[in-house]
């Protein structure tokens, strides 16, 4: 497995382009004009405006978002002085991290200086590049040094993460933890076993937190740090005690806390059970911890553990601090990363634990319903979440201890810019939302005995998007809301097949037999459809007892838009249905229609289909700007699919002047506003390209908005039906947890809009 390993490792860093990080131009440079801009003569200009104010840097420079990382190579990992250059692809993964996580540059930067004069001078020298220093894999005592010296000589954030990184998400475990056992930190015996950068850190701030000096005990190598030994640095002297104590086991006897930081295997069961009630262990000796969770869950079922492995809960992993501590310091153009920011970023860590963790989270871990708990005190970093609570929090605390040279005014305007720039914000979806919490509906589930139902259900109700009934086999739904915990108390559950709902079963069959008698049905096949989710669903929502329903995990498209046909119907002065997708891009969102119903659309369905889309697009605030696609553009090609698309654009040219809708149209001249004006400019469309694409049949539609979710990095939202009397909505078989949470959302508004009368 080892060779395997070494094998894949070697391979990652080696194939294609060596390394892992490269650097990407920002502006254009296609022509001799851009690269005149970007370099001689036009580069000029900006060069004379930071000569006159050199704050300016920031403004036409990358410096505010570039940080370097820099080390010399003298504790790379477990490595320990493995030299400047074997140090490198440590500290491009430290660049790629940043960027990944939190959208900074990075330029990696390995001295040859082992003499902390010669490398704090070097530092210093390079500064005016940077907006921030992050040093790296320097061993200690000369970490501490180099740190506080080179805080003191330059005005731009500087942190060793070997130091405080581990020390800000351990903080954030301690409180957290302290929280679950009931105890107080003035009150806790501590024992930190490794007196090295981290170790010294760690301590130094649970000190700030409140945890009392003469309760703590440090060990390194050679045993307890004592005040009568000769052979100690200063650093280490800060924590000596005169406690006639010299071995791990004598320091442990009663501690309520053991913080590792030194070497595998030297925390022993028979150690762990001399320790006080409720043990909180942080054994982060990577890749063996002083204990192994297993052990030490086994030796103690009181315990609290923490390690730094990913294959474990609780894994203290110092990606959750260093990219968000850095992220808020640039964003306010910080002179420094104190104190006060890293304990505000332990307890935006520690609150972020406490939250309902997302579905992309448990889905990474393959965890069911992660939550709150001595399994779950730390966040994990795959939480989007993170850059939004980390970077504010610094943020706020540079500006209240006044390092802060940049003051944010809005803050949520600040963490919406935060999930633009990872590529998080959705602002159509984030509007729904609102929207649904403003007037929230009762949505029924039907197949509701089903893992992500569940999940879905358990977020709407928590966010205040609507109220899911839940309509399933009610034992296998409670079997399941009690293994995974979900917090669904008081939430109503309908078996159709249960005894109890045989008045109400009855007299659903009675209203479908009278609709569907002269299509084939009996009564005695209404009684038996009645026992099935996706007829009793849309009878809920017929009869006025829910506003919504959605239904469609586990049965394919007709099986489940069938019977919502039949017993919902369509709106009186609609003779089709049809479907529509919302496919979010960075760009903002489209509206693809029709992708789900209607095969071969005639001439006048293609009509009905784009001005149901138009007035759907509507419903979500947004004003549709149509194209009605084909492979022609303006009868540059003969065919029966143009003419059938013109012929439509020309009804809805004659009926519907306003409406903002032109084909037949390219599908890159639609959304190329540049190409259509250049080559069309009578288009409808000259205010800006089309947000609304109409395709001639469904073959088209199903496969573009497929391919611009799997390929084109978008997201897709539905299908949402149109043209149905009330609020149905079909999910995607196996849609995931976020995907019914959006269509229940937007199944919401659909039954605002139903219920106020404005829906055409």
């Amino acid at each position: 497995m080892k060779r395997i390993l070494r094998k894949d490792a070697l391979n990652y860093h080696s194939v294609g382009k060596p390394g892992k990080i490269e650097v990407v131009p920002t502006k254009p440079y296609s022509s001799q004009r851009d690269l005149s801009m970007a370099y001689t003569p036009g580069v000029a200009e900006p060069c004379k405006e930071i000569q006159n104010n050199p704050d300016d840097a920031f403004k036409y420079t990358a410096k505010g978002n570039l940080v370097a990382v820099i080390s010399n190579g003298t504790a790379v990992l477990g490595l320990g002085d493995i030299g400047t250059l074997a140090g490198k692809p440590v500290m491009e993964g430290k660049g790629l991290l940043f960027k990944v996580f939190s959208d900074i540059d990075v330029f990696d930067i390995e001295l040859t200086h082992k003499d902390p004069d010669k490398f704090v001078e070097t530092c210093k020298a390079m500064a005016p590049t940077f907006g921030g220093v992050n040093l790296e894999d320097i061993k200690a005592p000369e970490c501490f040094e180099i740190e506080d010296r080179l805080k003191k000589e330059i005005d731009i954030p500087v942190m060793h993460d070997d130091q405080h990184g581990t020390a800000i998400i351990t903080a954030a475990g301690l409180l957290n933890a302290l929280e679950i056992n009931g105890k107080k930190l003035e009150d806790i015996k501590l024992v930190v076993n490794g007196a090295g950068a981290s170790g010294i850190s760690c301590t130094r701030l649970y000190v700030s937190l409140g945890l009392k000096p003469e309760n703590i005990v440090m060990l390194d190598s050679k045993g307890v740090i004592r005040k009568d030994r000769t052979d100690l640095h200063e650093t280490k002297r800060e924590f000596a005690t005169d406690r006639d104590l010299h071995t791990l086991e004598e320091a442990l006897e009663g501690a309520d806390m053991f913080m590792g930081l030194s070497v595998g295997g030297v925390l022993k069961p028979h150690m762990l059970e001399k320790m006080a009630k409720d043990p909180i262990v942080f054994a982060c000796a990577n890749p063996v911890p002083e204990i192994s969770y297993d052990e030490a869950i086994a030796t103690r079922k009181d315990v609290i553990m923490a390690t730094g492995r990913s294959d474990f809960p609780n894994q203290v992993n110092n990606v959750l601090g260093f990219p968000f501590i850095f992220r808020g310091a640039l964003d306010v153009r910080a002179t420094a990363i104190n104190e006060e920011m890293k304990l505000a970023a332990s307890k935006a860590l520690a609150e972020l634990a406490k939250q309902p963790v997302p579905e992309e989270v448990n889905i990474a871990y393959q965890i069911a319903n992660l939550r709150f708990g001595k399994e779950y005190i730390i966040p994990k970093p795959s939480d989007p979440r993170l850059i939004t609570y980390i970077a504010p929090a610094v943020a706020k605390a540079a500006m209240d201890t006044g390092v802060a040279r940049v003051k944010i005014e809005d803050w949520e305007a600040y963490r919406e810019s935060l999930r633009k720039r990872m590529g998080l914000s959705n602002p159509l979806i984030k509007q729904i939302k609102a929207r649904a919490k403003n007037n929230p509906k009762r949505v029924a589930f039907a197949e509701a005995d089903n893992y992500k139902m569940l999940k879905a259900a358990e977020i709407i109700l928590d966010e205040k998007i609507a109220t899911p009934i839940l309509i399933g086999n009610k034992p296998r739904i409670e079997e399941l809301i009690n293994k995974h915990d979900f917090e669904l108390s008081g939430i109503e559950i309908i078996d159709p097949r249960s005894e109890e709902e045989a008045k109400r079963r009855h007299q659903f069959a009675e209203l479908y037999f009278k609709k569907r008698k002269r299509r084939g049905v009996t009564m005695s096949m209404a009684e038996e459809r009645m026992h099935q989710c996706n007829f009793f669903g849309p009878m809920l929502v017929e009869t006025g007892y829910a506003s919504a329903m959605l239904s469609g995990m586990t049965r394919n498209y007709p099986d489940t838009i069938r019977p919502a046909l039949q017993i919902i119907g369509k709106k009186p002065e609609a003779s089709i249905i049809s479907g529509m997708y919302i496919i979010s891009t960075k760009q903002g969102p489209y509206f693809f229609a029709d992708t789900t119903v209607n095969m071969n659309p005639t001439t006048e369905q293609l009509v009905e289909i784009t001005l149901q889309t138009a007035n759907a697009v509507r419903q979500f605030n947004w004003e549709p700007r149509i194209a009605m696609l084909s492979y022609s553009n303006f009868g540059s090609n003969k065919g029966r699919i143009p003419t059938l698309v013109r012929d439509a654009v020309s009804i809805l040219h004659r009926d519907h002047p306003n409406l903002v809708v032109d084909g037949e149209l390219q599908a890159n001249f639609a959304v190329n506003h540049e190409l259509l004006m250049e080559n069309f400019p009578f288009s409808k469309l000259k205010e800006g390209p089309a947000n609304t694409l109409i395709f001639p049949y469904l073959t088209a539609g199903n496969i573009a908005y497929k391919l611009m979710q799997e390929m084109g990095s978008a997201e897709a939202y539905g299908p949402i039906l149109m043209g149905l009397n009330k609020s149905v909505h079909v999910l995607q078989m196996g849609s995931s947890v976020n995907e019914i949470v959006n269509m229940t959302a937007i199944a919401v508004i659909d039954a605002q809009c139903v219920e106020e009368g404005i829906c055409k």
